[in-house]
This record gives C-alpha cells, structure tokens and sequence, in this order.
C-alpha cells in the first residue's frame, strides 16, 4: 500500500508539472530567427570575462566582431589573470580592429566570485571606452554569437520595453554524456525557472542564464550594478531576480546561439554541476535532503513502480513516466534527439541527484564553488 500510495503521489506531481507549472516544458519562450528592425539602433559594448579560455575566444570574438549590427558595437575582454594564452590568441583572431579592447584583470578582491570581479572591472570600462552605450551584452568567453544576434537581443529589449533579455544557449551536444546530460540540465533549469513565469511582468518569479545576458545600462546601474552581486555564485539568476524587481525580463532559447564549450567526459559535467548545486539549495542539509527524497519520487519511482511492481503499482507509476517522457520531448527536439531518449529521464536525475550530493560533499569539506583554481567556499 505504501509503495501505491508514493504512486499516487509521483503521477499527482507529475500532472501538475506538465498542466499547471507554466508549461516550463514546451521550448515556445524561442528568441526568433526573424530579425526586426528599428528606426534606430543603440549602441552596445559587450563585456567578456575570460580567464583560461585559449580554446574557445577566438572563434566566440570573431562571432562579435563579425556581427552585421547596425549600431555602434564595442567589445571589452577582460583577460582575468589567464594561465594559458587566452590574450594572445584573442588579439590574433581580432587582428587590428579598433572595436577590441583588451583588459589585464586585477588581482581577485576577498568577497569577490572571480567573474563578477572580472565582469565589474569590464563595465567600469565600458564607462570610460563607450560612455553612451545603451546596452551591456555581458557574455561568456565561449559563446558564439550567430549572425544577427545581437541585432534580433536588441529588437527583442527595444520592442518589448525589456531590462534584460537572456538567452539559454544551445549547448554541445555531440558525445554520449552530453547527449544523455545536456538536454536533462536545459529541462531542469526550465522547471525551476519556467520561462514563461519568469517573462510575464505580473508574476514574481525570475531568473536569467549568464551565457549570454543584454542588459539596459542604466537598469544595471538602477539594481546596483555587479558590486551588489559580487559575491553570488550564480550570478546570472541574482541579477535576473534583481532587474525584474525595478523591471521586465526575458529569458528564452535559441537556435542561433551556442556554446563552443565540449563535455566529452562525465566528469566534465560532474565539475560543472558540482560547482553551484549546493549553493542552489542555500548550503542547507534539510533542503538537500528534501531534494534527494524528491528526485527519487518524481524521476526514479515511476520507471521502478511500472518495471517491478505489480499491476495496481505499474498503472499510475507507468503513467507518471509518460507523463514524464512527454514533457522531455520538446527538449530533445530542440537537440535533436529522438523523444524516445525521454525513456531515459531518470537515468540523467540519478546521475544529477549524486552530483548534488557531491556538491554537498565539497562544500562541507571546504572545496565548495571550485572552478578554474579558484575555491568560493563561503560565497553564495
């Protein structure tokens, strides 16, 4: 009876998922691949924060700079105190465009998250260099902008009267821990910021996704600028939810924007995921407890129930699957992987609820928000 009634209840959660929680499931919060046009284009300087990023920056610089962008385009790269040769190869791959600048990054502040410092000392000079910008692109040293991007980010914040527009790019997905992860990380952050609440002014709820952020200057200033979250981990969600305080956000897909970054390795994943899953929970034991029992109840009971128990278990928990399987579907799509790959849904939450609890582990052992040599412990 135990084991029916926790049936009952994943198919219960599982129905409110897919009907009642902003459709977070459906990938319709899309950046379109039209592009608008405005009578008058603001200029915009966009701020890179890279620190041993010799692989990727320069394939993600000549993206920007070969922009067809109306308007007047800067671009700011703060070289934070790179091990490899991340300024050399930048300043390669721009050769002599006068659009370029390149920062050396001061020494990392206590209470500072080495990219907020990076990205702060990036819109300090975006100050001095282009004083009448109207736009910050703040983006990742890995990101590849398509042709027509910051023009279709800029009608987008123009039109809809936006503080913020912010975009999940597609991430790589060519290796088989990518194919089995990467989908399940884009559908995770869905559910827990459903894009559609997180873009309607009249709901409370908001987020952002810091690979490619265009944020309005003076709404930045408004919130505080990036001193006021110098110290968050996740940045990108901290700043959504302060710019939506004053203003109006959007976060939303794309197909044209991608991230160069491989994740050949599940171990790759592992660190990534690692860095920022207990911080996701406030460092709290309970709320880590709460997580696992709930990911074995909404993601590992349902295939388990219909496999192996008997016909009153299988029936809701089967349906609780498909239900699940369901919701996945758009994601994949978006992939382009087969729907059917949804089967293996809770193979991927298994995989993300131990690297949740290895977050925990890290943390407690004082390695916690590890990343690129640098250890944030302490730090939100």
């Amino acid at each position: 009876m135990i084991i029916l009634g926790l049936a009952l209840i994943s198919l219960t959660i599982w129905i409110y998922l897919v009907a009642f929680r902003g459709r977070f499931w459906a990938c319709d919060q899309m950046l379109p691949l039209v592009i608008g046009e405005l009578s008058d284009w603001p200029a915009v300087t966009a701020v890179i924060p890279a620190r041993d990023e010799a692989e990727t920056i320069g394939e993600s610089l000549k993206s920007l700079l070969e922009q067809d962008y109306p308007g007047d385009l800067t671009v700011i790269l703060i070289d934070d105190n790179s091990r490899d040769e991340t300024g050399k190869v930048a300043r390669a791959a721009a050769g002599d465009d006068p659009r370029l600048h390149i920062l050396s990054g001061q020494p990392l502040p206590v209470g500072w998250v080495g990219k907020m410092w990076a990205m702060f000392q990036g819109v300090e000079a975006a100050g001095r260099i282009s004083p009448g910008a109207e736009y910050l692109l703040l983006t990742d040293a890995d990101i590849r902008h398509g042709q027509g991007g910051v023009r279709r980010l800029v009608v987008k914040a123009e039109t809809e009267k936006r503080d913020l527009v912010s975009l999940m790019v597609r991430l790589r997905c060519e290796s088989f821990w990518e194919k089995l992860l990467v989908p399940a990380f884009v559908y995770f952050f869905q559910k827990l910021y459903p894009f559609p609440w997180v873009n309607n002014p009249g709901r409370a709820e908001a987020g952002a996704a810091g690979g490619c952020m265009l944020v309005r200057t003076e709404a930045l200033a408004a919130s505080g600028g990036i001193v006021a979250i110098r110290d968050r981990v996740i940045d990108d969600v901290a700043l959504g939810k302060r710019l939506k305080a004053e203003g109006s956000i959007w976060l939303g897909l794309t197909k044209s924007v991608d991230s160069l970054r491989p994740y050949d390795g599940l171990s790759q994943i592992w660190r990534m995921v690692a860095r920022t899953a207990f911080v996701q929970l406030e460092h709290s034991g309970l709320m880590l407890i709460g997580t696992v029992m709930g990911m074995a109840l909404i993601y590992l009971l349902p295939p388990l129930g219909f496999l192996f128990g008997d016909l009153w278990v299988a029936a809701p928990a089967g349906a609780a699957w498909l239900l699940m399987t369901f919701s996945y579907g758009p994601t994949l799509r978006l992939y382009g992987l087969s729907p059917l790959r949804g089967l293996l849904l809770p193979v991927a939450a298994l995989f993300y609820t131990l690297m949740t609890l290895d977050s925990a582990r890290r943390h407690w052992m004082g390695r916690g928000g590890a990343w690129k040599g640098r250890h944030y412990p302490e730090l939100g």
